[in-house]
């Protein structure tokens, strides 16, 4: 079915989601090949359930310090083209005829800034169905008023989720702070810091279950957790019990997809860099069990290549996600 972008849709969404006992994971991407490994992922999931409509968001910042998503989509660096390239793309993937048509897929706006990101925020709305107003830099009580203030201008047309938090403190979220945010600004989800923000060092980062549900008992199922690839994945099995509804991921793909494609230009690199390997084997970058003595391969040295093996690491972080969340 085409993108679900009206707001009365979205929610309708998440309310299916709720009565199922599933979290919406909502996946980032920065490239083509990160978008079609989790719609091909997330099909892979639907036909093993025998659900043809479940959901996934496809999602990116903009000019976020933390990573420019839309910025990398192109090598022109635009964001704008980034977006509108990201935009496309999905539209292609979910249109009539694709194997993805049947999905349910929602486009959501990562870490919108109130300030840099003023000239996206004069966009039409109604292009994504959900978006991350992120005033975490101003102090809480100025986050609120912005966060209050862009409810009251866009909210009608786009389901809203604010952060709950200041950048500096990198505190976690209180349940009376959560309270006061969600009643004040009237966001539809909150992102809380529940212990995995991945501006904390990692050795602090530990999922909190037990402050989830005390924040669920003050405003209901409206969390959104972020830093999910800072975690293991058996801390973050039980979210929808802890008032989790939806769940943002990047950084997993991008990490755990690398070292697998380190390892098989390795094995393979007499195809990938012809006699090139050769001299890295006597420099020692390369070892023994290195294959440079093969001839330089088509099938090795262009970036469908590189791009396959990226894919189909992502498609199995991308599953191994799902079968968490979608029993």
């Amino acid at each position: 079915m085409p993108v679900v972008t009206k707001r009365e849709d979205v929610l309708a969404v998440y309310s299916c989601a709720a009565e199922k006992g599933w979290v919406i994971p909502t996946f980032c991407s920065e490239n083509l090949t990160s978008t079609e490994a989790v719609l091909t992922a997330v099909k892979d999931r639907a036909d093993a359930i025998g659900c043809d409509n479940l959901p996934i968001t496809l999602a990116l910042t903009n000019l976020y310090s933390h990573r420019s998503q839309s910025v990398n989509y192109t090598h022109t660096r635009r964001w704008d083209i980034g977006l509108k390239l990201f935009l496309a793309d999905i539209n292609v993937l979910t249109a009539p005829g694709s194997p993805f048509e049947s999905l349910d897929v929602m486009i959501h706006l990562d870490h919108i800034q109130h300030d840099v990101d003023r000239e996206l925020l004069e966009w039409d709305m109604g292009q994504f169905s959900s978006i991350m107003f992120d005033a975490s830099s101003l102090p809480f009580d100025d986050n609120i008023e912005a966060t209050k203030n862009f409810v009251r201008n866009h909210g009608h047309e786009i389901v809203v989720e604010g952060a709950c938090d200041e950048i500096e403190s990198c505190e976690l979220t209180t349940p009376e702070e959560a309270q006061r945010y969600t009643s004040e600004t009237g966001v539809d989800l909150i992102v809380a810091n529940l212990g995995t923000e991945h501006r904390v060092s990692a050795a602090q980062l530990s999922y909190r279950g037990d402050l989830a549900r005390r924040i669920k008992d003050k405003i209901g199922a409206k969390i959104v957790l972020h830093g999910c690839s800072s975690v293991s994945n058996d801390q973050v099995a039980s979210l929808f019990d802890d008032g989790v509804c939806k769940v943002n991921i990047w950084t997993a793909l991008e990490r755990d997809s690398s070292p697998a494609l380190l390892e098989d230009m390795v094995k393979h690199s007499g195809q990938v860099a012809g006699p090139h390997a050769a001299r890295l084997l006597e420099e020692e970058y390369l070892g023994p069990n290195s294959q440079v003595a093969h001839k330089a391969d088509l099938g090795y040295y262009t970036t469908l290549y590189r791009q396959g093996v990226v894919f189909d690491r992502m498609r199995e972080i991308v599953l191994d996600y799902l079968e968490l969340w979608y029993t």
